[in-house]
């Protein structure tokens, strides 16, 4: 039976690659000095012959010197910073190279193109397993390299599915290793992969670990079900020759913020959506077409605007469309001023800058140009002037070339009788109308579709936290009573009619609605104090339990600033005198006539940007920030994790204010939105709009769900430790909670060895008990709970420690740190040798003391456990440097252990026979000095001296002679992957037989003799 290893998942994924009809070839076969040399030296990391056919196959008009200047710019474009490198590279694969070019003394540029993307089949895709790469003298080998024309766009890193340490995170750490070590590859790189056969996802180069998400489709149609092979679904997915040449042509993007150059590349939501909405927009636009392309839904969180990019970049390339323009609108300035700055950010992408319209005088001159071009307006810039006669909105451009893109289209705003929506089909007449929404249209909401159609395309919540793509949502109610008389109850009721932040300054007259009346209530002086206290009090618990930050939606302007002012009337230091101090600050928009008191919260727009980066930047002291309207639609800022809402909402505006908090951010399990006003009916009403309109999953679960999960768990807890008094560690000092760590552990270890899966269950039980913590974090039952709660999450951290499997990976170890309690140093948790009792020094760990440490230990389980840990790290170094030794201690202590095990020996015995491997491994460290030799030599020596006859009819010192003229022969004849080269075996192999050879030693018994020297030079060199 063939074992599951790492090799095996490569070899499936091959087998996939050749499904497609992917050439295949062993990395080592084209490096230096291979069978079928492609590569000169190992610090080239293109396919240059692959490449110069592919430029003289693509481009036959174009002159010889030309073809190879580009050829020549292709490979040194591999220099500089690796992100700017990269977005060089990426221009180049999708616009050709542009060659400078004299005519007539005239310099003139030649596009040479690297790709023929109109015609797949024109293009040379490989993969390659084990690549091996040097750079600045340091060597890495990738497992799959996907190159097309001889560039090495594509990049798997594998883990073995059978080994419980190969996890796809580690995956993602090696590839953050190539990125620091072989930048050669890594600037040509447009996908990375991570898998291990169970998960397998898909990601760019400076794309965090939680944005490597899974490619969940092939075609766009059927989706992966539980069972199928991740692998498979994403090698076929997204390296189908035709759609990974979209992939690399529409979908690659590259934003520039002004600070930073980032890399954003489509998951499959994105991709299929975009391709979807092509197809209907060409055929709504196209003859006999009705102008409609349809809606796209996608979940807030999940994207969205950098679909309409990857889109609005697919539609400008598109010859049927003969350069159209692109408009693109929203309802409201703040969402006008975001998408804005998404596309400008990712400009290259559309081949253009686009445009802001400013005015209603501005959308009209931007929107007479004959073609081309991407503006930005709000809807309500399509007004008619009061100087026109009354009647129609006039004719901007009758164009069928101009397709119109709509960010969160709203029934209110696209009434197809009346209002803007009247007036933008009046002027522009043959335009293509496509809608892209975070929420559900309303079943009844018959005008949004008359003006755009059906859904294209729908990702909804349920599929979004699936995928990872989002964060789901929990809701707690902490209401503050309003004390309404009776008769003034209808004041907050269905028909509640909202005022805009930009109402409540430009039509006064507005305020004198029930809105102002119960604006007043809501804002009284006692009820917002009483609510900025208990914010303070649920913050600061949420605070001592995991980072991040929060929003306070408040109802209005007024309420906003006097939130602020009660804040700081209870916490004085959070006050900051500029915009780069504080931990708490207001973003609201402002006017003239406002009251002084108010001004330090009215900012420019550039005031609100540096507020803005502040909250996005996890670093930055600056923690809650207080608004009104602003920010509540279209805000990314991916560590807000709490949103207090103190202001009535409803339907979409309900739904996408509390997906601030669902953005995916390092350790955060989920979202929660605090109610102090009494959303709860709205928000059911919102839930049953997306259910009935189709999607899945829901948008808020409560924060009680949460807490019965850890309940839950908390119980399964208690269970395990049914016989164990823990209660030092609950009312303890310092030393009594290490104490009883070290005794739970102990105790855990020790209820192993007679009922078996016990670890298994504790951790289970404590990886839902440290997410349930994290999502209710703030809740009574949480700081009830907390010190047992932190008690459990230890035991577990030091049990991971002790264990092979080291399956507590970064987001438990911080979850873990947050909850520690203050009162004990963070070593008594997460450094196993606090926790076991044992000083930190700098004493060798197999040392004579530290082995006398081990043995005093009570804790004879843990003291065991650590022991072993010790030892197979030990020998499993010990292996590469000595492969007969380090076998002979291993069979020791498998030995030893299988004993154990079966119940032979008891962990008294076991602990001194680990004991005394100890000492010998200890031992071995200055074994050679005692044989005259070095390390390597003895490695040598050991080797040829397995075999007793050779010893009796050779001598000790001739076998030492001969090893060390064997290490020598080695060190002379090993190159990078001779290992894996039969060439270079063969060579090796031939020269060590001619030193036995020469110092006599007996030709029966060579054979053997080389087979071990070769084995034990391969570990050497690994």
């Amino acid at each position: 039976m063939t074992n599951l290893n790492e090799s095996t998942i490569e070899h499936h994924a091959i087998a996939l690659f050749r499904e497609l009809g992917y050439t295949y070839a062993f990395g080592p076969d084209i490096g230096q000095g291979g069978d079928h040399q492609e590569r000169e030296d190992y610090g080239e990391t293109l396919l240059l012959e692959r490449l110069r056919i592919a430029i003289h196959t693509l481009n036959p008009a174009v002159p010889k010197d030309i073809r190879d200047e580009a050829l020549r710019m292709v490979r040194d474009a591999a220099h500089g910073g690796l992100v700017t490198q990269n977005n060089l590279i990426q221009r180049m694969l999708v616009e050709g190279v542009r060659v400078a070019h004299q005519v007539d003394g005239e310099e003139r540029g030649i596009i040479v193109r690297l790709i023929d993307y109109d015609h797949p089949e024109k293009n040379d895709f490989l993969v390659v397993n084990q690549y091996t790469v040097i750079h600045n003298r340091v060597n890495r080998r990738a497992d799959l390299v996907v190159f097309v024309n001889g560039l090495p766009l594509g990049l798997f890193e594998l883990k073995n599915m059978a080994d419980a340490n190969a996890t796809v995170q580690k995956a993602w750490n090696q590839l953050q290793t190539y990125q620091a070590d072989i930048p050669n590859l890594m600037a040509y790189n447009a996908v990375l992969v991570i898998s291990d056969g169970l998960k397998a996802a898909m990601g760019c180069l400076d794309a965090p670990y939680e944005r490597f998400l899974p490619w969940k489709t092939i075609d766009g149609q059927e989706l992966m079900d539980r069972g199928d092979d991740p692998l498979r679904f994403l090698i076929h997915g997204v390296f189908e020759p035709s759609r990974f040449l979209d992939l690399l042509r529409y979908f690659i993007a590259f934003e520039d913020d002004g600070r930073k150059l980032s890399k954003k590349i489509a998951a499959y939501h994105q991709f299929h959506a975009a391709q979807k909405a092509l197809l209907t927009t060409l055929a709504a636009a196209g003859i006999g077409g009705d102008r409609r392309g349809g809606v796209v839904w996608h979940t807030q969180g999940s994207g969205k605007s950098l679909t309409m990019l990857f889109f609005a970049g697919m539609l400008i390339q598109h010859p049927a469309l003969e350069n159209p323009t692109i408009v693109m609108l929203t309802d409201r300035t703040n969402l006008d001023t975001q998408l804005f700055d998404t596309f400008a950010a990712g400009s290259q992408l559309l081949r253009q800058d686009p445009q802001q319209a400013e005015s209603v005088s501005d959308i009209r001159e931007l929107l007479q140009r004959a073609s081309g071009g991407v503006i930005f307006s709000t809807i309500q810039k399509f007004q008619k002037d009061r100087h026109e006669p009354q009647g129609k909105h006039p004719v901007l451009s009758d164009r069928k070339n101009i397709i119109v893109m709509v960010d969160e289209a709203q029934r209110s705003q696209y009434e197809i009788l009346d209002g803007y929506a009247a007036n933008l089909r009046a002027a522009l007449p043959n335009a293509t109308f496509v809608a892209f929404t975070g929420t559900p249209l309303e079943l009844d909401d018959r005008d949004t579709r008359v003006v755009f159609g059906d859904y294209i395309d729908i990702y909804d919540i349920q599929r979004a936290v699936e995928d990872g793509a989002t964060v789901p949502i929990y809701y707690e109610s902490r209401l503050v009573r309003l004390n309404l008389p009776e008769d003034q109850r209808p004041l907050i009721d269905s028909t509640f009619e909202e005022i805009t932040e930009d109402d409540e300054q430009e039509n006064k007259e507005r305020l004198k609605t029930r809105w102002a009346q119960l604006e007043a209530l809501v804002g009284a002086p006692k009820r917002v104090e009483q609510i900025a206290a208990d914010m303070l009090d649920h913050w600061e618990k949420r605070k001592s339990i995991l980072s991040g930050k929060a929003m306070i939606v408040a109802m209005s302007r007024r309420i906003a600033v006097e939130l602020y002012d009660a804040i700081i009337q209870l916490r004085p230091d959070w006050r900051g005198d500029d915009d780069t101090q504080g931990r708490i600050k207001v973003v609201m928009t402002g006017s003239a006539s406002d009251p002084i008191e108010w001004k330090p919260h009215i900012r420019s727009k550039a005031g609100n940007e540096a507020i803005a980066d502040r909250l996005k930047d996890p670093e930055d002291p600056l923690e809650i920030v207080i608004v009104r309207d602003m920010w509540l639609t279209g805000f990314d800022a991916p560590a807000l994790n709490t949103l207090y809402v103190d202001k009535p909402m409803r339907g979409h505006t309900l739904m996408q204010a509390i997906a601030r908090v669902n953005r995916v951010f390092t350790n955060k399990s989920g979202g929660l939105v605090v109610d102090y006003i009494g959303i709860a009916q709205d928000l059911k009403n919102a839930i049953a709009t997306y259910t009935r309109s189709g999607g899945k999953g829901n948008p808020a679960e409560t924060v009680q769900e949460a807490i019965k999960v850890l309940l839950e768990k908390l119980d399964i807890c208690r269970s395990i430790f049914h016989g164990c008094d823990y209660q030092d560690y609950l009312t303890g000092d310092g030393s009594e909670k290490v104490a009883t760590l070290r005794k739970a552990t102990e105790f855990i270890l020790s209820q192993e060895l007679t009922e078996d899966g016990i670890k298994r269950r504790f951790r289970n039980a404590t990886s839902g008990l440290r997410k349930a913590a994290t999502l209710a974090a703030g809740d009574d039952v949480v700081e009830r709970c907390r010190t047992e709660i932190i008690f459990f999450l230890s035991v577990r951290n030091t049990l991971d420690k002790t264990s092979d499997a080291e399956s507590l990976v970064e987001e438990q170890e911080y979850a873990i740190r947050q909850l520690i309690d203050q009162s004990i140093a963070p070593e008594g948790v997460v450094d196993l040798y606090a926790v076991a009792g044992l000083p930190k020094s700098e004493i060798s760990l197999l040392s004579d003391e530290f082995i006398h440490q081990i043995e005093a230990m009570p804790e004879k389980n843990l003291a065991l456990e650590m022991l072993r840990r010790l030892l197979q790290d030990k020998v499993r170094k010990e292996g590469k440097g000595n492969l007969i030794q380090s076998k002979a201690f291993s069979e020791r202590l498998d030995e030893a252990l299988r004993k154990y095990h079966n119940r032979s020996v008891d962990t008294v015995e076991v602990m001194q026979e680990l004991i005394e491997l100890a000492k010998a491994l200890q031992a071995l460290d200055q074994r050679h000095a005692e044989l005259g030799l070095s390390k390597d030599e003895a490695a040598f020596y050991d080797a040829l001296a397995t075999n007793d006859s050779a010893v009796q009819a050779m001598g000790d010192d001739a076998l030492k002679m001969i090893a060390k003229e064997v290490a020598d022969t080695v060190r002379q004849n090993t190159r990078i992957d001779w290992s894996i080269r039969e060439q270079a075996r063969a060579h090796l192999r031939r020269m060590v037989k001619r030193v036995l050879k020469r110092h006599g030693y007996p030709p029966d018994m060579q054979e053997g003799a080389v087979n071990m020297v070769i084995e034990q030079a391969e570990g050497l060199v690994q």
